[in-house]
This record gives C-alpha cells, sequence and structure tokens, in this order.
C-alpha cells in the first residue's frame, strides 16, 4: 500500500511540475500550411530572378542571411547579397528562367528546412542545368525569412 501511495505522490508531482514549467511552449506548425507559404516564395523569387529584380529577390532573406552559391564565395547579411544578384543579374543575357520546387520541409519550433529542387530552362523551355537547395527559415514578426541556404548542380562539371 505504501509504496503504491509513494507512486501516485510522484506521478502528482511530475505532473504539478510540468504544469508549472516556465518554458514557453511553441505551437506546432502546420506544415501543409508551411509548404504553400514557402513553395510561394519560391515562385516570388523565380519572378524576381526573371524581372532582375534584385530588390524583390533578397526580401526572401533575413537581414543577417548568409547564401552559398554555386562557384562563388558566401554573401553576407542582405546588402552584400543584394549587391551579388544586382551583378549576376546585369551579367545574365542568357534570357534563362529558374524553377524552384519544395521537396520536402522538415521544422522544429520556429524554424524550418527546406529541401528544393531547381531547373534552369531557357526561353524555349529546355533544360540547361538543374540541381538542389536548402533553405532554412525562421519566422520573424510572422514571416518566414531565409537565413541560410545553399545550392548545388546535378550535373556535372564541365571541364
Amino acid at each position: 500500500m505504501r509504496v503504491k501511495f509513494q507512486n501516485t505522490i510522484c506521478v502528482a508531482v511530475i505532473v504539478l511540475l510540468s504544469a508549472c514549467s516556465n518554458e514557453k511552449r511553441v505551437s506546432a506548425i502546420d506544415m501543409g500550411k508551411a509548404r504553400v507559404e514557402i513553395q510561394a516564395m519560391e515562385d516570388a523569387y523565380a519572378a524576381a530572378e526573371k524581372a532582375k529584380d534584385a530588390d524583390k529577390l533578397v526580401a526572401y532573406y533575413s537581414d543577417d542571411a548568409i547564401t552559398y552559391g554555386r562557384g562563388r564565395m558566401p554573401e553576407v547579411g542582405k546588402d552584400n547579397i543584394r549587391a551579388g544578384h544586382m551583378k549576376r543579374l546585369a551579367d545574365d543575357t542568357t534570357g534563362n528562367a529558374n524553377v524552384y520546387k519544395v521537396v520536402d520541409l522538415f521544422s522544429e519550433g520556429n524554424m524550418l528546412v527546406e529541401i528544393g529542387s531547381w531547373t534552369e530552362l531557357n526561353p524555349a523551355g529546355g533544360e540547361v542545368d538543374k540541381g538542389h537547395y536548402m533553405s532554412f527559415f525562421q519566422k520573424k514578426d510572422d514571416k518566414w525569412v531565409c537565413v541560410r541556404d545553399m545550392s548545388v548542380t546535378s550535373n556535372k562539371v564541365k571541364k
């Protein structure tokens, strides 16, 4: 009888302590809604590339973001990311367009990690290049922003 009473007291104490926890509870992320929001961000990013609008491109990023692109050094901070995009957009005379697609999302607290695929298409719609990317998002002011991203090509490196 004494053991049963001690077990009951232990369970009650654990329940009370967990209920009194000062730890901020994080609500679960609605992954269906998050997928729609992130895909919309990817679509807006692709449209900004096509329009050669660096300001709309950097709306994707947080102020302290770092982007790791193919064939270049990391760009740190929104201003450097904007400058890098402005140069690449000015140098691009191909008329090619990119398509970005959310493949998978993982979440924890107010953070998301996106695994995505990208395809570069020429003006006739033919595939020029393709690959994958990973983007790390945080929710700031009720809006997802990219804090880190990185991409790779799936095609063999030309020698």
